[in-house]
């Protein structure tokens, strides 16, 4: 027997109006008091709950469970007879709530590397019209966010690039054209011509006299200490080619020696050290010693980002460490109970932005 729903063509699930158009309305649940384009939604569901309680309680509670919500999406790992399901890239984006990760400075990496992925090696035209548009979107923010704050600028200019020379090769091309319609691109151009006076319109501007103390008023031991908190060799060489007192602040040992220990393990250092060498030498060059175990092992991707993404291994959902998830775990006494038996719950599992693209079918 066919299922009927209230509307025969679709399968019960109930769509909303935005400014980015039609999107699902349970899509849009973790992100209704956060995502800046659904003011559409949030209007409309105020009027709904206007009409529904007379005295306003009723209306404030919905809100506030909404805002409660943390963002999180559910991933189809395997696919079996039993459970059969397609991640989207688009509906993933919009429940992680990505959106408000851009403004947030310990995930800022961890969207920038991703949209770089996205965005880099011709992969933005071979991807859904809605994933375009919402990558886009989040580039658009980022812009925003970088013009505020007048930090990683190079991160956005690389992005730009990367888009505007996918842009240029597109209408460059001879045969066929790229994924989508006239309307949607005509959109695209208009997003990436914004996205790029915002980013020649950045200057960075010195702190006025009354801001003090400035950097080059600061001891030689306070920079020290700054460099020595810095993961990625790249930011060392630009502080170095930037401020005398910089360059020879990293031209120590001492600043190459922590970076290496950062990075690498007692056993991969061994395994470039000459034989009777320690890796206590005084003699030793610490910043070649660095590039050779980089070339070799690569560097730790987790030290690129303050906060990643992490799979639940027993409800199998994508979330924020630091906001949490609605788990089974949690939920369910009898699952619960059946955790404690098995020795405790399971730790969740990183998952670094190239892990995360292989959910989706790209």
């Amino acid at each position: 027997m066919p299922f009927i729903s209230k509307d025969w063509r679709s399968p019960g699930e109930e769509w909303v109006k935005t400014q980015e158009g039609w999107e699902k309305k349970k899509v849009l649940e973790c992100t209704a008091q956060r995502y800046p384009a659904l003011t559409n939604f949030n209007s409309t569901e105020d009027n709904q709950n206007k009409k529904w309680s007379e005295d306003g309680e009723e209306s404030d509670k919905a809100n506030e469970t909404v805002s409660r919500v943390p963002p999180h999406c559910h991933i189809t790992i395997r696919c079996t007879r039993e459970i059969a399901g397609f991640n989207g890239l688009s509906e993933a984006v919009r429940r992680l709530d990505f959106s408000s990760a851009v403004r947030d400075v310990r995930r800022f990496n961890y969207i920038c590397a991703l949209l770089e992925l996205l965005l880099g090696g011709q992969r933005l035209t071979h991807l859904p019209g809605a994933a375009q548009k919402l990558l886009l979107s989040m580039l658009e923010q980022l812009a925003d966010q970088v013009s505020r704050s007048q930090q990683n600028l190079s991160v956005l200019r690389a992005l730009v690039g990367a888009v505007d020379a996918q842009r240029e090769a597109e209408r460059r091309s001879c045969w066929g054209r790229p994924l989508g319609s006239r309307a949607l691109w005509g959109h695209h151009d208009s997003a990436i011509a914004r996205i790029m006076r915002i980013a020649d319109s950045i200057r960075i501007e010195e702190p006025g006299p009354e801001v003090m103390p400035k950097l080059h008023d600061m001891p030689e031991e306070c920079i020290r200490e700054i460099l020595l908190r810095i993961s990625d060799h790249r930011d060392l060489e630009a502080a170095a080619s930037s401020w005398h007192v910089m360059g020879a602040v990293c031209s120590e040992r001492r600043v190459w020696r922590d970076l290496v220990r950062f990075h690498f393990s007692a056993h991969q250092l061994r395994s470039v050290l000459p034989k009777g060498r320690d890796a206590d030498c005084d003699d030793l060059d610490w910043k070649k010693t660095f590039h050779q175990l980089r070339k070799l092992y690569g560097l730790r991707e987790d030290a690129q980002y303050a906060e990643t993404l992490s799979l639940c291994r027993h409800c199998k959902c994508l979330f924020w460490r630091s906001l949490g998830h609605p788990c089974i775990a949690d939920q369910s006494e009898e699952y619960r109970a059946r955790v404690a038996e098995a020795g405790g719950p399971l730790p969740p599992h990183p998952v670094p932005p190239a892990a995360f693209l292989k959910f989706f079918s790209l």
